[in-house]
């Protein structure tokens, strides 16, 4: 396997990319890693070159470039060029920390979408805290705008990721809305249910509220862009002021407080842990013709690992390839309208 790393992407840059792609090195001894972005930078970080590659590039796309210009216009990114060594067969897969727009713009218009998928689905894996498991949410950032047939593909897409990827034989799939009978949700919604309770090859359980996304009511969770993006931060943001209002409680309760803190602290630590979703890797571009994995800006050495791992078992399992197949044989271009 060969994995494309843009080495520039993240807050951080080489500096928290290559510990975590030298950590995967030397635990999948069947990955090699071609290397993206700044020659000198890259190599200063490097302890052991086994099976790492460094190409030179000139330039980095900024998150705060408008996507679609910087990809056409910086043709020597480190994104851009690690993108188009997949498109030509040099590598299996790409990995970045850097601008989601921007991943995105070069996934579509270098890597390009597989046929009958009309627009790619950013989806990451999310911790159940209910039953210890998780479950899929996408779209969570890839589409603002949406259209019901976009929902009803991500849905399609989401349920062979979950069968495929995650083992899981029957996924239950369920559309994010604001209540759980049919008619609820905006003229988006309504159509999206039609389409997918239409669809005889999906398990499909209805609407899911925000309030439960994370109680395991569900395997794959649908929604557009806009409100997937807004319930991750949601989701994200309640995690850690929850952590932080726990810290501030303990500290400012006196000591026996404090003691009981000092007695929490391994219990607290497994909390954190639990709140900490790139443990299950990162967030997959789903409908594009080869794996676009992203991790978080601010990502971590092990959250780059992490992600790394969900790629290798991408490839091994050869996720992408299949979903190709099975719309290339099932011609999925258009939803089924519902019979009357």
């Amino acid at each position: 396997m060969k994995i494309a790393v843009d080495a520039m992407g993240g807050d951080h840059g080489p500096k928290t990319v290559i510990p975590g792609v030298e950590r995967a090195r030397d635990q999948f001894p069947d990955i090699e890693f071609l290397l993206y972005g700044d020659q000198t930078k890259i190599q200063q970080v490097i302890k052991n070159p086994q099976r790492l590659t460094v190409i030179a590039t000139s330039q980095v796309i900024q998150d705060d470039e408008e996507p679609v210009k910087a990809v056409r216009r910086k043709k020597d990114a480190s994104m851009v060029v690690a993108a188009q060594a997949v498109k030509a067969g040099e590598a299996d897969a790409i990995f970045s920390a850097g601008s989601t727009g921007a991943l995105l713009a070069a996934g579509l218009f270098i890597i390009g979408r597989i046929k009958g998928i009309d627009r790619p689905g950013l989806t990451p894996t999310l911790p159940d805290f209910r039953t210890g498991g998780q479950f899929n949410i996408l779209d969570i950032g890839a589409n603002a705008d949406s259209k019901p047939e976009y929902l009803y593909q991500f849905a399609i897409l989401g349920n062979y990721y979950a069968k495929n990827m995650r083992g899981i034989t029957h996924p239950r799939i369920a559309l994010l809305n604001n209540g759980t009978e049919p008619d609820k949700g905006n003229a988006l919604h309504k159509a999206a249910y039609q389409l997918i309770a239409a669809e005889p090859s999906l398990n499909f359980i209805g609407n899911i509220e925000a309030r439960e996304l994370l109680n395991g009511r569900a395997d794959v969770i649908v929604t557009d862009g806009f409100t997937g993006n807004a319930a991750l931060k949601s989701i994200e943001g309640t995690a850690l002021s929850i952590l932080s209002l726990l810290k501030r409680t303990i500290l400012n309760g006196g000591v026996k407080s404090k003691i009981g803190g000092a007695l929490l602290k391994s219990s607290l630590g497994g909390m954190r842990e639990q709140f900490d979703y790139s443990r299950y890797g990162g967030a997959v571009l789903l409908g594009l013709k080869a794996p676009v994995v992203k991790t978080h800006g601010t990502a971590t050495p092990a959250a780059v690992y992490y992600t790394i791992s969900q790629i290798h078992a991408m490839l091994a399992k050869n996720v992408i390839d299949d979903v190709v197949t099975y719309f290339s044989q099932n011609q999925l271009t258009r939803a089924p309208q519902k019979k009357d």
